[in-house]
């Protein structure tokens, strides 16, 4: 055989190699980009707080008891009920994870969760401009809120604060909007109230708290902004598709909605970057309570009205 010919060889095996090499690394690629691509709808529709580590390692504590837990904590049915969720948004997810060897087991959950956060960070910039638009629309304040200007949003601002503000007080008092704004005693504005821009027309009747609340208008656009288009948003009455509201029923409308009501609060804030505590307000403890509210309604007549609330946001969505 000819050096020439043998050379041909070497070269021709190379290039085989490096074909399966190129192969395997487009193969990886697009792995990549489909765990970042399904991970999108963690922040959105699983959790907005708790990593995937922290929902997987309660489900595997709970496989590993031998009897029935009967002293299973708060935040740990919180993120069992994360993990339920995360196998309702990747119905592949806990095969894949039960099959997929170390390495590659650790590599998708990365990508997940980069997925996760990417999507929140684009949902927060979205909202940021869009919901200077529907406040400027809708209440005509003067001055407009800047779209591009988050510092002058919050409380310092007139349209602003009065969404933010808890229903109980009157925003147009000059001594409320002091107090609020100084943080005096009975003005702070926590976690643990229903504020303004949760209810329709931004007001609540305060012998019927429930009522209206989890219906403005504001809401129902930042969750089609969301979840749907930023167009959608402009059409915010009428009933939805059926099909999609049968689905977003099944589970994910709650999560949904949870992940509006948060996301449009900081939309309406003057914090500049996502952050899980701002000033007295907790959002962790904020979308909890919204969690409970949903979850743990007391009794029977409350749980009815949970359901009624939710089949009536599968109609407007």
């Amino acid at each position: 055989t000819s050096e020439s010919a043998r050379q041909k060889r070497k070269i021709a095996a190379l290039e085989e190699k490096l074909q399966v090499l190129e192969l395997g690394h487009a193969v990886k690629l697009r792995q990549t980009n489909y765990y970042m691509s399904k991970g999108r709808a963690i922040r959105r529709i699983v959790t907005l707080f708790d990593t995937i580590e922290d929902l997987i390692s309660e489900n595997d504590r709970r496989c590993d008891l031998d009897d029935k837990d009967s002293d299973v904590t708060l935040d740990q049915e919180r993120l069992q009920f994360g993990y339920i969720a995360l196998n309702h948004a990747l119905p592949w997810f806990h095969s894949r994870a039960s099959e997929t060897e170390h390495d590659d087991y650790i590599h998708m959950l990365k990508k997940l969760r980069q997925g996760a956060n990417a999507t929140r960070g684009d949902d927060t910039l979205k909202l940021k401009s869009l919901v200077a638009y529907w406040v400027n629309c809708e209440l005509k304040p003067n001055p407009t809120v800047d779209p591009e200007d988050k510092y002058h949003r919050g409380f310092v601002n007139d349209a602003c604060g009065r969404l933010l503000c808890l229903t109980k007080l009157d925003w147009s008092n000059p001594t409320v909007r002091a107090g609020i704004r100084d943080r005096a005693d009975g003005y702070v504005m926590t976690e643990m109230s229903w504020l303004a821009f949760l209810y329709d027309k931004y007001s609540a009747d305060q012998d019927n708290l429930e009522e209206g609340l989890f219906k403005s208008t504001l809401l129902l656009q930042a969750f089609k902004a969301i979840f749907t288009s930023p167009s959608s948003a402009k059409e915010v009455a009428g009933d939805g598709d059926d099909v999609q509201c049968h689905t977003l029923l099944n589970h994910i409308c709650l999560l949904s909605t949870l992940t509006a009501c948060t996301k449009l609060r900081f939309a309406l804030s003057s914090v500049t970057s996502w952050r899980s505590v701002d000033g007295n307000f907790d959002y962790v403890l904020f979308w909890q309570h919204i969690v409970d509210f949903f979850e743990r309604p007391p009794g029977r007549i409350a749980q009815q009205k949970v359901d009624q609330l939710l089949a009536w946001w599968t109609r407007y969505i």
